[in-house]
């Protein structure tokens, strides 16, 4: 007879070191983004009366809880519950929009930086922002 301890096998949350999973991090990211892009273009196509900025908004919406689960799964290992980590990530890409939306102005408008570089160093900023906090107190255990 196999021991219940092998059906029923629980996941424990696994200790990563403090920059391990930023690949997987970095990944997932750019894996979203390409896809929300792709998402984007499809639903602008089916739904041209649909103004762009909802349809936007309702994309970044329907990917929070898959990218969400990926970054939970590979990049942090975490095995801390959902309804406590679920609630913290939705609070960090809120946050993390906010800032973006910040150092976007900061970088345009006091700096007066291009297109490419203003986007680069926001995508930057925001990206570490977004891991650290994600890594310290989201997926926290």
């Amino acid at each position: 007879m196999i021991p219940s301890a092998f059906i029923f096998e629980q996941r424990m949350p696994v200790a990563i070191p403090r920059w391990d999973g930023l690949g997987a991090f970095l990944a997932i990211g750019v894996g979203a983004a390409l896809f929300f892009v792709m998402l984007i273009g499809v639903l602008a196509s089916a739904y041209p009366e649909v103004p762009a900025w909802e349809l936007s908004a309702l994309g970044f919406a329907s990917l929070l809880v898959p990218v969400y689960l990926l970054h939970r799964r590979f990049a942090f290992g975490s095995g801390t519950a959902h309804e406590r980590t679920l609630p913290r990530y939705i609070l960090v890409q809120l946050a993390t929009l906010f800032a973006a939306a910040l150092f976007s102005f900061v970088a345009y408008g006091a700096f007066g930086l291009d297109n490419l570089t203003a986007a680069l160093l926001v995508i930057g900023v925001t990206s570490v922002l977004n891991f650290v906090v994600l890594r310290a107190w989201a997926f926290s255990v």
